[in-house]
């Protein structure tokens, strides 16, 4: 079964079946957007953002507006969301192509970050790797192949980052020493700016640019989506929260 027929078998349809993200399916008020894999991590996944509005080549993306359209249907019109899997490839020239998907239908809600969308089940998991010791030359990102892939990370890089950087969190600004006195004194999280799981082999970490110190609350939530948030695009989260 091909992608146009197994959507045509839900009775959604699109502008043009090559370069549609998302389908409507009008009667049943229902809007489909493929989920990528690299965007997906457990049962979330980002499926559209303003910054697609162009592509590869810096050309507008031909389905873009029809996309946006979509997620407004979903906002604003009250259409259900619902997503299935696609494989992540790219072709000679480096633009996104889909290399298979998975005839499977899954409902999702939709959840809004700053400029980016993500769908995901109402209680959605994520997962946080753990830190853990590493060598004096802070290699990170080695990769087993186990049950469930672990990562090595460094103590001394984390040592070395908050050195720089401080205790404080670099989204919410919060300061366990300030609220909890000595029992809060120099506890903090690190978070890799590039995600482990996206390089997917060794490389020297620079402890100062790589690592930037987060609140476990924040960490949390720059992990609810893949790929992850980045820093000021949850600081801009918590900006318009506040207002």
């Amino acid at each position: 079964m091909s992608r146009k027929q197994f959507i045509q078998s839900l009775g959604a349809t699109c502008k043009n079946w090559t370069w549609s993200w998302s389908f409507i399916n009008v009667e049943e008020k229902v809007i489909i957007f493929g989920a990528w894999d690299r965007n997906t991590n457990g049962s979330s996944a980002l499926i559209f953002a303003l910054e697609w509005i162009t592509n590869n080549r810096g050309s507008k993306s031909a389905g873009f507006d029809q996309s946006r359209e979509h997620i407004r249907l979903i906002e604003d019109e009250g259409y259900q969301l619902k997503t299935f899997p696609i494989t992540y490839g790219e072709n000679d020239d480096g633009m996104p192509v889909i290399k298979g998907f998975t005839p499977e239908l899954s409902s999702k809600n939709l959840k809004r970050v700053d400029d980016k969308w993500y769908a995901s089940d109402e209680n959605y998991e994520f997962n946080l790797p753990e830190e853990i010791l590493g060598s004096e030359d802070y290699f990170e990102g080695t990769q087993k192949k186990i049950s469930i892939n672990s990562y090595e990370r460094n103590a001394e890089a984390r040592k070395k980052c908050i050195e720089h950087h401080g205790h404080i969190c670099a989204v919410c600004l919060f300061d366990f020493e300030k609220i909890y006195g000595e029992l809060g004194k120099n506890y903090i999280h690190v978070h890799h700016i590039i995600p482990i799981s996206q390089i997917k082999q060794q490389y020297k970490l620079d402890p100062v640019n790589d690592l930037i110190p987060v609140c476990p609350n924040c960490h949390a939530m720059i992990h609810r989506t893949q790929p992850a948030l980045g820093i000021e695009q949850l600081k801009n989260h918590l900006s318009k929260m506040n207002k």
